[in-house]
């Protein structure tokens, strides 16, 4: 927020009967010290009585106070009015009296000394024992302190999930706003005086919002955009910290909620991934292609001595960096170990894609997010989301083809635990007995199963790849059931010469081409996936769609839609409290 949307924090002395509201600051100080001139150490009732609201007729006023606007009548110690000095309520106040009604009862506002309900050294917010830093995207200079307001929307609906579901819990969750972007210098005002003045609110919009994409991927500005949320990050939980001692003596745990590029920025963070490595790597790919090329007599000699000159090098760096490590200890990148991991409407999947990672034969997180670092990563997203993508197809591979797990409603009864929920197919179809078979039955789309490909066919983007994009060009004139077939058989991952050799080949050449590719991924006839490679943890989470929703509409509004949604307040705070609630069930058991 700017300066001007500041709202000061005071505490209420004197408040208006029946609404209970303070007194403006100014008014209220000089009420309190009247009264304390005038009344101090005299007895007050012992019980606060709410029927005291009553006026007092026939009493005169033992005290009174001049203010600017109003004044004060005192009646008693604990018999406070105030009166407004507007010439209307003058003359209302006269008739009122000539009538026969007294003068508190005609115009007359009851004061308290204090609240209506006594505070007890028992009343105070639970202890918090997770905190949740919420990390932006892109956007922020556009409109800011909009992480803010979203963060409070999102706590708004935590509490009232809270409330509803683990009341029964003696700890609470935090959330806590990461405005990263507003502190960051960039380029200054450069790329504004190049903007032309054309549809200049368009440009000044995507100079705010996309081009911070731009500045992610500019080698000059990367590291100051990860330096400006690392120091906050590391900022905000100092200071946490300082305002509450016992967090880190009682095991307080930190979870990341990060949404759009902040899920990468988060993620490159937290894994210090930097462009440098790609470079390397590409250099070490350009020595061994240069390794195997003939090469004359005078490149191998100078060649071997760049070998051992990089070799002395880096001999040299080590050593050096071996002082450096005996004198200073380098302090961690983050100053908490990060428990979950939620990314929101994340691009991440393909920025990992664009760095060369690609699924692995493991059900691991630790493909792409070792647990050492974060215990859990969790990706949210809405189906129509143009943003996110799914993170699950750069582990395995076959998970493209497996549905995410649908987020409960968060009015849904007894709804089945998320580790209890068994993978299922987005198409589920029964696997052809052999090649020759798949290739008959795909000749005739099935009606039942095309809608369920062409609505949800997710992971498409990072994994058809390579062979497989080879395959799909090669499937385009066998018509969609070949598509299908393609994309959901057993050797989805081959090239044509390798089908022709399992068809025309005998058992060993069969036998050689099934494993070429991704294995055959048993399931039963319920579409439901039989014993296989899976996945440790589901990583992929999708939101449900409205049942009257346009897809379109929702396209455009579903990247920001997620802040004020219950179903994701319900979802992660299931997974916050999770220990905490196995722990109460537990010691519940234990009782009985």
């Amino acid at each position: 927020f700017s300066e001007t949307e500041k709202i000061p924090v005071m505490r209420g002395q004197w408040f208006i009967d029946g609404t209970w509201q303070p007194l403006e600051e100014e008014e209220s100080n000089l009420i309190e010290e009247e009264h304390l001139n005038r009344f101090k150490g005299q007895q007050l009732q012992e019980s606060f009585d709410m029927e005291v609201s009553k006026p007092v007729d026939g009493k005169e006023a033992i005290h009174s106070l001049k203010l600017s606007r109003n004044h004060v009548d005192w009646h008693s110690v604990d018999e406070v009015y105030l009166y407004s000095d507007a010439t209307t309520s003058k003359i209302a106040r006269t008739v009122t009296q000539k009538l026969g009604f007294s003068k508190a009862s005609s115009s007359g506002t009851r004061l308290h000394r204090g609240y209506v309900e006594e505070a007890t050294l028992e009343d105070k917010p639970p202890q918090t024992s997770h905190i949740v830093f919420v990390v932006h995207g892109i956007g922020q200079k556009m409109d800011q302190g909009r992480i803010i307001k979203n963060t409070a929307m999102m706590r708004d609906t935590a509490r009232k999930i809270e409330e509803k579901y683990f009341s029964n819990l003696a700890t609470h969750v935090e959330f806590l706003p990461v405005e990263w972007r507003s502190k960051l210098t960039l380029d200054g005002d450069t790329v504004d005086s190049i903007t032309p003045d054309k549809v200049r609110g368009l440009r000044d919009m995507l100079n705010s919002s996309a081009m911070d994409i731009m500045y992610y991927t500019s080698p000059l500005y990367r590291d100051e955009l990860v330096k400006g949320l690392q120091q906050e990050l590391n900022r905000l939980y100092t200071l946490f910290c300082s305002r509450n001692p016992e967090f880190e003596e009682k095991g307080g745990k930190v979870s990341i909620v990060s949404h759009s590029l902040g899920c990468v920025i988060t993620y490159d963070i937290m894994t210090g991934w930097n462009p440098v490595r790609l470079y390397e790597q590409l250099l070490q790919k350009e020595e061994e292609e240069l390794e195997d090329r003939w090469m004359s007599y005078e490149e191998q000699r100078l060649l071997e001595e760049l070998y051992i000159t990089k070799q002395r090098l880096r001999e040299i760096e080590e050593r050096l960096h071996g002082l450096k490590a005996s004198t200073t200890s380098k302090p961690p990148v983050l100053k908490f170990k990060v428990e979950n991991f939620f990314c929101m409407g994340s691009p991440l999947a393909v920025f990992l894609a664009l760095r060369g990672i690609r699924p692995g034969n493991s059900g691991s997180q630790d493909h792409i997010l070792p647990r050492t670092i974060c215990n859990r990563l969790l990706n949210i997203f809405h189906p129509t989301d143009p943003v996110a993508y799914r993170l699950e197809p750069l582990i395995l591979k076959h998970y493209s083809n497996i549905s995410p797990v649908q987020i409960h409603w968060y009015n849904t009864a007894n709804p089945l635990p998320y580790e209890h929920m068994k993978p299922s197919f987005l198409n589920p179809t029964k696997e052809p007995t052999s090649v020759a078979d798949g290739e008959s039955v795909s000749t005739v789309p099935s009606p039942t199963t095309s809608p369920v490909m062409v609505r949800r066919h997710y992971g498409e983007s990072i994994t058809n790849i390579g062979k497989a994009s080879i395959l799909g060009a090669a499937s385009i004139g066998k018509g969609l059931g070949g598509m299908l077939f393609s994309r959901f058989g057993r050797s989805s991952t081959t090239t044509p010469q390798t089908l022709e050799t399992g068809k025309d080949g005998g058992e060993g050449d069969d036998k050689k081409a099934t494993t070429v590719g991704t294995p055959p991924l048993p399931h039963s006839s319920s579409g439901f996936l039989e014993p296989t490679v899976e996945l440790e943890h589901r990583i992929d989470f999708e939101l449900r769609e409205g049942l009257v929703e346009s897809r379109y509409w929702s396209a455009v509004t579903s990247h920001t839609a997620y802040w004020s949604s219950l179903d994701i307040a319900l979802f992660l705070l299931t997974f916050m409290y999770k220990h905490d609630q196995e722990d109460t069930d537990k010691s519940n058991l234990d009782t009985i």
